[in-house]
């Protein structure tokens, strides 16, 4: 009782009060504000997993990080900056690009006016070791194309059926219909890995989850990651805060909290 923790649960955490099983808590370690620890479990554990246990990242090996300037690819960046030489790519608007230079991505490239996969063979011919896939459809097969032999595709997520702000059911058929498929024998031929990656349905392994989380915290003692904050909303401005995403204008966390934060309603009183 009492004790500051960090939580993790699939769904319901858009509320003040949560009630969650004990052992899907874990200590905040010294000095990390709240902020810190609503933006740090699910996506550096995503990313972790992704990178060392799926992709046995290695120094001088390379990385494809789509989304690059979002929650996950923040985290798989800093992620790989701490291992020796290894080159990332990453994906985001031109807008963003400054920012996740100074976070250590040495190639970014705008998916917008440009095709990513010519880019990266620009620099790298043969491709990269590790891509990290949250666009599903046809980026996927693009992903698996990129790969250098004993390269690794994690595939966790299907961003490319959210488009906009309604529903575009046209879309969602076309991702749908493009979605990558391979089989087993195929697989032999090319010498590369296809994973699938969904933190929600490790409810029940606690051992292998917490195990990570420790790695983590003691990554963030030694200062090596740091969660990134794009913005901080209270929940009665909640649309907002999904505006901010939808349109693609955050680089790091978008957070929400249940009142404002202290500083803005000082100069609301002001």
């Amino acid at each position: 009782v009492g004790d500051k923790v960090m939580v993790l649960a699939r769904s319901g955490l858009w509320q003040e009060v949560v009630n969650v099983p004990a052992n899907q808590t874990f200590l905040m370690p010294e000095g990390m504000s709240f902020e810190e620890a609503a933006a740090l479990l699910v996506n550096y554990i995503t990313a972790y997993m992704i990178l060392f246990d799926f992709g046995n990242l290695r120094p001088n090996q390379s990385v494809l990080i789509h989304m690059a300037a979002g929650g996950v690819g923040t985290a798989a960046i800093q992620l790989c900056k701490t291992v020796e030489n290894v080159t990332i790519f990453g994906t985001a608007s031109a807008s963003k690009h400054d920012s996740l230079k100074e976070s250590g991505v040495a190639h970014p490239i705008d998916y917008r006016t440009m095709d990513y996969a010519e880019e990266v063979r620009k620099i790298s011919p043969k491709g990269v070791d590790i891509v990290l896939d949250p666009l599903g459809g046809s980026d996927t097969s693009k992903a698996f194309n990129l790969l250098k032999p004993m390269g690794k595709l994690i595939t966790y997520g299907v961003a490319n059926l959210l488009t906009g702000q309604k529903k575009n059911l046209m879309a969602m058929a076309k991702t749908w219909w493009n979605q990558f498929s391979i089989n087993a024998l195929q697989l032999l031929h090319h010498n590369k890995a296809v994973c699938g990656y969904h933190l929600g349905y490790m409810d029940e392994e606690f051992e292998l989850v917490g195990g990570v989380v420790a790695k983590l915290v003691s990554l963030y003692t030694q200062g090596k990651i740091k969660p990134k904050i794009d913005s901080v909303w209270p929940f009665d401005q909640v649309a907002d805060a999904m505006r901010q995403m939808q349109e693609k204008k955050n680089v790091g966390k978008v957070i929400l909290v249940p009142e404002a934060p202290k500083e803005e309603s000082k100069k609301e009183e002001n």
